[in-house]
């Protein structure tokens, strides 16, 4: 069964409280996404580490529920 957008938002601000997040469905199937995902976690820390997060945020869906996500991240300005 597939996630829907806040289902996605809901798991990653409950591991990034601070985090700013948009999703866009890319495909109206609800298995593919693009995330914007802005948190102070971020700060100091690798463009794949800052995915990492999230996809530790997203609790195993990343690859069975969730098929793709296209990720962007990054620290406040």
């Amino acid at each position: 069964m597939p996630m829907n957008a806040n289902e996605i938002e809901t798991l990653i601000k409950e591991a990034l409280p601070d985090a700013q997040v948009e999703i866009r469905d890319l495909a109206g199937d609800g298995d593919h996404y693009a995330a914007n995902v802005v948190s102070e976690s971020f700060r100091g820390k690798s463009r794949v580490q800052q995915h990492q997060l999230v996809y530790e945020a997203l609790k195993g869906n990343m690859g069975g529920t969730l098929h793709a996500l296209a990720l962007q991240t990054k620290a406040p300005d």
